[in-house]
């Protein structure tokens, strides 16, 4: 039975308690009000994800948001409020919360192609909201957004930060940077449209003003693309589009700032090139090479491979709107970006959880990772990617991606063991972020 209790109380709804718990947090944030509440949440198990094993009888105490204090059976309880409310999820596993670390909270896998062209430029922002939640409530606590147009995820992060609306933590990247033509910018449309997008870059002074800008509007991570990609028109796939010099100077320029730079790139060259700029992650990476992968482990450079969604593309077809051309793409790489991802894990390349939410349906993040045990990790490893991994590309390491003193209380809760069936992340039970309860099943 999963209950909520106050005072050793009666055991109360949950539907009555979790929306008591989302009201009265959205409304202490909106009036300015500290939350300053402390919750133990116990379970029969907990996974150390560092470690890799499970202990028994957790008893987790969260304050003001962080993880206070955590026992395990045979430890001495902690000290807590006697006011504390008490989360008792029973016969579950407890788990960090996930990072998802390439989602488009302001896409939706139902509209594809130039049916976008149908909907209003707000109606991306307006929709994201739903996303967000979608998203909490699989049990994905953290996100990077990696591409948004008008500052539109930097505004739903200040939404969910502000108490205005829940949702995951989020690293928002503002606008993604390319080549005029490339990927990362407007290139569907005839030219009597022309114009030239905010994300589009053509040399190395443009690139290093372009990631000031998006620092000073709220940028906490640079998205770029070095190559061709499935969805852009009239590209190569794997073709290279931006220069090395273009590329170094956006890793230098915000490396400077402190941010970190994500690099979509399908083709090899690309990546190579993005690698050895000093790019800190490389999306996709569906054709990249042995050589490829030696460079990544030589420069401590994370792959971020999305080997889930190639289902929903491939079964969806056009039916969302999606240009022909595009599935033809998907149809050509799919599988070799599967067969590069069991290379990269056998060569020891450092590997992140990332899905690409918004190319296939939110809340359905957690189906990646029987796609990743699949084709060659272990349930740890694939886990790890997600939580330590992720927490540690994000450099975020002393928040996220464990449950330990002084990281946020963020839970996810499963029926059974992860480690022997990794799809029970697919279900989560329960969710908490910062100690409170944000879903319950």
């Amino acid at each position: 039975m999963i209950g909520l209790k106050r005072n050793g109380g009666n055991v109360m709804t949950i539907s009555g308690i979790l929306r008591a718990s989302l009201v009265s947090a959205l409304a202490m944030a909106a009036a300015g009000q500290a939350i300053a509440e402390t919750t133990v949440i116990t379970a029969a198990r907990m996974l150390d994800v560092e470690k890799g094993a499970m202990v028994d009888r957790p008893t987790i105490v969260v304050t003001d948001g962080r993880i206070s204090a955590i026992a395990v059976r045979g430890e001495a309880p902690a000290v807590v409020p006697a006011d504390a409310k008490k989360v008792d999820l029973g016969d579950v596993t407890l788990l960090p919360g996930l990072i998802d670390m390439h989602v488009h909270l302001t896409g939706l896998a139902e509209i594809g192609g130039y049916q976008s062209l149908k909907y209003t430029d707000s109606f991306w922002g307006a929709v994201s909201v739903g996303n967000a939640l979608k998203t909490l409530r699989a049990g994905f606590t953290s996100v990077r957004n990696v591409g948004a147009a008008n500052f539109q995820d930097v505004g739903l992060k200040e939404a969910i930060d502000g108490g205005w609306v829940p949702g995951p933590r989020i690293t928002p990247a503002g606008y993604a940077l390319g080549a005029t033509g490339g990927h990362c910018d407007n290139n569907a449309l005839p030219p009597s449209y022309d114009r030239k997008e905010p994300s589009v870059v053509n040399s190395p002074q443009e690139a290093r003003a372009k990631v000031r800008w998006l620092h000073k509007y709220g940028a906490e991570v640079i998205k770029i693309c070095a190559t061709g990609g499935v969805f852009s028109l009239g590209d190569s796939v794997g073709g290279q589009q931006l220069s090395y010099e273009e590329m170094k100077a956006i890793a230098d320029e915000a490396h400077m700032l402190h941010m970190r730079v994500a690099s979509h790139a399908h083709g090899d060259e690309g990546i190579k090139a993005a690698i050895l700029a000093g790019i800190d992650t490389i999306e996709h990476c569906s054709l990249a090479s042995d050589e490829a992968m030696k460079l990544a482990i030589q420069h401590k450079t994370w792959f971020d491979m999305d080997i889930y969604n190639d289902d929903y593309i491939l079964a969806t077809g056009t039916a969302n709107g999606t240009e022909q051309e595009s599935l033809d793409k998907e149809k050509a790489i799919g599988l070799k970006q599967r067969q590069t991802f069991q290379r990269a894990v056998k060569m020891g390349v450092q590997m992140l959880f990332g899905t690409d939410a918004g190319v296939y349906p939110h809340g359905d993040n957690a189906r990646q990772f029987a796609k990743m045990v699949e084709w060659g990790m272990t349930p740890i490893q694939a886990i790890r990617a997600a939580t330590t991994s992720a927490a540690q590309a994000l450099d975020r390491s002393d928040d996220v991606g464990v449950l330990a003193i002084g990281h946020y209380g963020d839970i996810v809760a499963v029926k059974g063991d992860p480690l022997t069936d990794v799809r029970t992340l697919e279900h989560p039970v329960a969710v908490l972020k910062g100690g409170v309860p944000v879903a319950m099943r």
